[in-house]
């Protein structure tokens, strides 16, 4: 989805710049795979101690296991729109689809997201923008709404013809990807946590 959104606002003449996060449960392997399809410049922003932290106490609980969903999008958007400043970036791009994910890509979760990030009307999510509020960067004619997309749900067949349409061919599977979704390594990670200290070794360990 990422990809696509990226291509979505390339294709409005508008430079993108890109933001991996790495944390010990989730982190490059997809954005190679990703990247290769996109022409721009990739920023690596190490979020470990951040989401360690958030992993304690999260503010909006867990998921199915123990993914704080909602804690982390909202930490990594926090990130995101600290280098668009450092850098003189207009908006931050997502390749969020509206109610493709249940916890974290509802609409009370993706206003709650924003809000906390601290750039609120700044995040602009183009495979759904037509169903969400109108964001700064269109109001003042940095993007044109016209030519964003309406897309919703768990289908992944409209952003699939999309895809084709857009020559893409060879792009990551959606699915997976975050450690903590996973109720093996969550049961191991949630008794390390019981350890009043503990290295991210250890951590890598449990992936075993």
């Amino acid at each position: 989805d990422s990809i696509l959104a990226v291509k979505l606002i390339q294709e409005q003449g508008i430079e993108v710049k890109g933001v991996n996060f790495k944390t010990p449960f989730f982190g490059l392997d997809k954005t190679f795979a990703a990247i290769k399809n996109l022409d721009m410049d990739l920023k690596n922003i190490d979020i470990t101690q951040e989401i360690l932290e958030v992993l304690r106490n999260p503010r909006h609980g867990f998921g199915k296991n123990l993914n704080p969903c909602i804690d982390c999008h909202a930490l990594m958007f926090k990130k995101a729109g600290e280098y668009m400043t450092e850098i003189g970036a207009s908006f931050i791009l997502s390749g969020e689809v509206l109610g493709e994910r249940p916890m974290s890509q509802n609409r009370n979760s993706l206003n709650i997201i924003e809000r906390e990030s601290g750039f609120e009307g700044r995040i602009l999510r183009p495979l759904s923008a037509l169903l969400l509020a109108e964001t700064i960067p269109e109001k003042e004619g940095l993007v044109n709404r016209n030519k964003l997309l309406n897309i919703s749900g768990r289908s992944r067949k409209r952003q699939m013809e999309l895809a084709a349409k857009m020559g893409i061919r060879d792009y990551p599977s959606p699915a997976g990807g975050c450690k903590l979704t996973e109720p093996a390594f969550s049961k191991k990670l949630r008794d390390l946590f019981t350890q009043k200290s503990f290295s991210l070794e250890e951590i890598e360990l449990l992936k075993l």
